[in-house]
């Protein structure tokens, strides 16, 4: 039963996720990190498993996967999961699309994780780079110019994203929405070609509408309903130096059943006895997925493009290993220099048969 004071059982430390004297800190917790909790102090690590099953973890590099994009201009993404509420895929596109996009079945936020170039849609060209998020609103007509390959992680939603409610740090942090950048019109003329594609992604798709003129030809816009691109650059990280922060303070964007998150360097928590690495849990309520951008954590340098899908009810944290080095090395390591992006989803996500033919934890 919920209580507004928490019930203390057995051996605990007096601070919530500090001063463990050797235990093992594991959360059980509902609605995530926002609902009950129980904090299980154990005699052993949680992580000391072996899986078999639909449930087992999966991790796999980005960069052993092949979506066809990578290899052929009138490729596609690579579907990595899926559920009722939304699909994550994978770009690797090296050439312009031949084609212009259109998803109709929801929204689509994307990560840059490698590379740059020229995104032309509908509302006005807007430049990408590195460490971009991308917004594009459901059934928006787009193209992708790239400069070189780009590495795209791509979020849709079958409900529409949405700014966080503010909370109470007020509605510029962590996530500052004047700091989006938003394209202005530009109509683009025809260039000689007979027909112009559109190919509309969707379940069961796609679908393709051929036009005689440029589709990209809109001449102004007003409303608030657009695209954008949002770099982790301008990412405002919330601290605290007396306890490790919850993933739910770095909320960035959210849709139905789906919630996306900012994991951004920062300072170490600095209070004696506090913990800097996460605490052990499984998340009760949610599927996680962790995308490795790059960094380090404590010295230790973090796999870049390595996806790691941790399934609702199984253990997962950083392993004992790292959090004895963090605990050794906190006078002389300040900071976390970890850049990851998480995607946390209400629905049990179902890895497609290329993830799980990569799956590192398989071999």
């Amino acid at each position: 039963m919920e209580s507004f004071v928490h019930l203390r059982k057995g051996i605990t430390p007096d601070r919530l996720h500090a001063d463990l004297d050797g235990l093992k800190d594991d959360e059980l917790g509902r609605g995530g990190f926002t609902g009950r909790t129980a904090q299980l102090y154990r005699r052993n690590e949680p992580m000391g498993y072996r899986a078999q099953g639909p449930l087992a973890p999966v991790d796999v590099l980005a960069d052993a996967l092949t979506p066809t994009d990578s290899t052929d201009p009138a490729g596609s993404p690579l579907l990595l999961f899926s559920n009722a509420d939304c699909r994550i895929r994978l770009s690797r596109r090296t050439r312009e699309m031949p084609f212009f996009a259109r998803y109709v079945d929801g929204d689509l936020l994307s990560f840059v994780h490698k590379g740059t170039g020229l995104l032309e849609t509908e509302f006005g060209p807007m430049r990408y780079r590195e460490g971009d998020w991308v917004y594009i609103p459901k059934a928006c007509t787009f193209r992708q110019v790239p400069d070189s390959e780009t590495t795209w992680l791509m979020i849709e939603a079958t409900e529409e994203f949405r700014v966080p409610p503010p909370g109470p740090l007020g509605r510029h942090f962590p996530f500052d929405p004047s700091r989006i950048v938003v394209p202005e019109p530009q109509a683009m003329d025809d260039d000689g070609r007979d027909e112009y594609e559109i190919r509309l992604v969707h379940e069961g798709g796609p679908t393709s509408l051929f036009y005689r003129h440029h589709p990209l030809d809109v001449v102004g816009w007003q409303g608030d309903n657009f695209p954008f691109t949002f770099n982790i650059a301008d990412y405002n990280v919330v601290l605290s130096d007396t306890v490790h922060l919850p993933a739910t303070v770095h909320l960035f964007m959210q849709a139905t059943g789906v919630y996306v998150m900012n994991f951004l360097p920062k300072r170490a928590e600095s209070a004696p006895g506090t913990e800097t690495i996460p605490w052990y849990h499984r998340n009760a309520d949610y599927d996680e997925i962790a995308f490795f951008h790059g960094g380090d954590m404590y010295g230790v340098p973090m796999p870049p493009g390595l996806i790691s899908h941790a399934p609702q009810g199984v253990h997962h944290g950083a392993p004992e290993k790292m959090r004895e080095r963090a605990r050794r090395k906190r006078e002389e390591i300040t900071r976390i220099g970890w850049t990851t992006i998480a995607v946390d989803t209400r629905r049990r996500l179902i890895p497609s048969p290329e993830v799980m033919a990569g799956n590192l934890g398989a071999h």
